[in-house]
């Protein structure tokens, strides 16, 4: 398993950090943007690049890159839903996705605001939704970067900071470990257990947060008429 797992980590390595770095940035920036974010694995290609870091450098240029990657695609979503929101919600893509998910993320973003947005960013479906309808609802730009932005680096932060150290600390400790590898690929998938975990449980959370405001609308509406 040592062998396995030092074969992995030299071969991303071998990838140039530059390209590497990039198509991370990419691969982020296109899950956060507009509707791409339900096909396109971003965090899996992040997690990948940095269990390629080799040094801080490295590692701060992969976070760096991942965030300005991530803002840039949530800022597309936002303009996109400035510009054209009600013509993607339309769309035949945008019928895909389903009339109750964009109510949702408009329901979320009334109540939650500023919440809301920080909070998209961990949450399926959600994250790609959500700087889409902020964009429609008139939003202010400056507003939607400032709580997205302590998202975006609270999540490369945790994908590129436990990958990376993980991979770094490997070959020192695979000279004193024989199981050295089964604790890499433990560490890798507790992470993502915990990562997977805490997304569902943070969904569950919101979705019965909507729920309540769902059942106090309509209550209203009914005491209305």
């Amino acid at each position: 398993m040592n062998d396995i797992v030092l074969w992995v980590i030299e071969a991303v390595q071998a990838v140039d950090p530059v390209l590497r770095t990039v198509l991370a940035g990419l691969a982020i920036m296109l899950e956060t943007s507009i509707l791409i974010g339900l096909v396109v694995p971003g965090d899996t290609v992040v997690l990948v690049a940095a269990i390629g870091v080799d040094g801080w450098v490295e590692g701060i240029a992969l976070g760096v890159t991942v965030v300005i990657g991530a803002l840039i695609g949530e800022s597309i979503g936002f303009w996109l839903g400035t510009w054209a929101g009600p013509y993607i919600r339309a769309s035949w893509l945008g019928r895909r996705i389903g009339e109750e998910q964009w109510r949702r993320s408009e329901r979320y973003l009334r109540r939650r605001g500023g919440v809301a947005i920080f909070l998209s960013r961990f949450l399926p479906v959600l994250h790609s939704l959500v700087p889409l309808t902020v964009g429609m609802s008139g939003y202010a730009y400056r507003r939607f970067i400032a709580w997205t932005l302590p998202a975006c680096v609270l999540w490369a932060a945790l994908y590129v900071g436990v990958a990376a150290t993980a991979a770094g600390s490997y070959p020192e400790l695979s000279e004193r470990v024989h199981y050295a590898g089964y604790v890499f690929v433990g560490v890798i998938v507790v992470l993502l257990l915990v990562l997977l975990v805490g997304k569902k449980l943070l969904a569950r959370r919101e979705e019965r947060h909507m729920l309540r405001i769902s059942d106090t609308d309509e209550g209203g509406q009914q005491s209305g008429q």
